[in-house]
């Protein structure tokens, strides 16, 4: 038995040095970084399908705004002229004079002042798409 035993181990350690090898060599896919450039066609097509955003159109494909500059520039219009408003309410409410009550329309927006028991009410309308936004006042 020793004797099988020696011979097989023999054997074996002499059959191990006669394997081979090779290295492992790694190829990229995508052609950008040296993979085989017939990839290119189904990586685009995997990537487009995998895409869920979608691009802004513009009303004009040759213009070079994404939006319409006049509809920012009566935006930015009637932003300011709130903001100016709302200024003049604070600095009015709350320093020597008062605001006289009653409806002002300014573009879009209708404004309207009242005095309450609880304070100045301000309700700004916005008339192009109906809602609406209620402030308070309160008197100190």
């Amino acid at each position: 038995m020793k004797v099988i035993f020696k011979v097989f181990f023999i054997l074996f350690f002499l059959g191990i040095g006669k394997t081979y090898s090779q290295d492992f060599v790694y190829t990229p896919k995508n052609p950008a970084f040296g993979g085989n450039p017939y990839n290119y066609s189904w990586l685009m097509s995997s990537a487009q399908a995998q895409n869920d955003i979608k691009e802004a159109t513009t009303t004009n494909p040759y213009s070079t705004y994404s939006t319409d500059p006049l509809k920012n520039f009566t935006e930015s219009l009637n932003q300011q002229i709130l903001s100016q408003l709302s200024r003049q309410i604070v600095a009015k409410q709350f320093g020597e004079g008062a605001l006289t009550a009653g409806t002002y329309i300014l573009g879009d927006y209708q404004i309207d002042i009242g005095n309450q028991s609880s304070g100045l009410n301000i309700t700004i309308l916005d008339n192009k798409n109906g809602s609406s936004t209620t402030v308070t006042v309160p008197y100190f």
